[in-house]
């Protein structure tokens, strides 16, 4: 009804073609336009305004030999101002943006080692746009975004990366764990030493003690007791305290076994020996 009426309807956000007789007479905008057919005037073609993505799959291969999958999101559109150009000047845009894209990745990314593609996605990014905009400018269109939206290594190679980041996160563990298990040695020790020493001193302590007892005893029994000499007290307080010992050894359920002289001719040996003893730890 609207070519018998010489009329074209142009839709919001898009622009509309206008040739008389084949050659390019002016660019419509959206609306209602009148389109004399018998004067030889004709609508050409319709061309979106609308922002479009094409989304893009490129293999390339790093500096360490590794290849990769860049996918890459660009996000383009025309300009109304240079539809004619838009509309005229390419057959396929997007074929013409992937020539593009695929060359300057495949020029950037063998440049860098595969971690460093990772960290500079950015930058590969900027030098597609830079490219794109410079090239699309003339035949009309507009680069808005471009992104470079994952980079996918082969399988073998993302096993690989998370065993080589596994191990090291397993070593540095095992770094982690001997370094408190030598902490825990460190103060081990420390502890048995002061352990030790201070029970070095508890025993060193009990054996002045016991010597300045056993002094002030047979100094005490000498004075009440005439007659009697200091030889003959420690004779008398060691087999009264070797009874002691006895008996305790026997009342006790769960005491081990001490096998030693206990004949009544062997308490002088008893004596000799532990007097040596005493005498010999006070004078150290």
């Amino acid at each position: 009804m609207g070519s018998l009426l010489c009329c074209v309807k142009v839709e919001q956000s898009t622009v509309a073609v206008k040739e008389r007789f084949g050659r390019f007479e002016k660019v419509l905008e959206p609306g209602c336009h009148c389109m004399p057919w018998f004067l030889g005037k004709q609508l050409a073609g319709h061309l979106s305004l609308r922002l479009q993505q094409l989304d893009l799959r490129c293999e390339t291969k790093t500096k360490d030999n590794v290849f990769v999958n860049v996918v890459a999101s660009i996000q383009y559109r025309a300009l109304a101002e240079k539809a004619n150009d838009a509309f005229y000047k390419l057959s396929n845009t997007k074929t013409q943006i992937q020539a593009y894209v695929f060359d300057v990745i495949r020029a950037s990314v063998p440049k860098l080692n595969l971690d460093d593609a990772f960290e500079q996605k950015n930058e590969i990014a900027k030098a597609v746009e830079e490219e794109l905009e410079k090239a699309m400018s003339a035949y009309g269109y507009e680069i808005v975004q471009t992104l470079i939206v994952d980079i996918d290594p082969d399988e073998h190679v993302k096993r690989a990366m998370n065993e080589i980041n596994a191990a090291a996160r397993l070593r540095l563990a095992a770094n982690e764990k001997a370094e408190a298990e030598k902490i825990l040695l460190i103060k081990r020790a420390e502890g048995e030493a002061e352990s030790k020493y201070l029970s070095g001193l508890g025993i060193a302590r009990q054996r002045q003690a016991i010597v300045d007892g056993l002094r002030d005893s047979v100094l005490g029994f000498s004075v009440n007791v005439p007659g009697t000499t200091p030889k003959d007290v420690m004779d008398m307080v060691l087999v009264t305290q070797y009874f002691d010992t006895m008996k305790e050894i026997g009342a006790a359920s769960k005491s081990s076994a001490v096998f030693i002289p206990h004949g009544p001719g062997a308490v002088r040996d008893v004596a000799s020996q532990i007097r040596e003893g005493l005498l010999q730890a006070s004078h150290e």
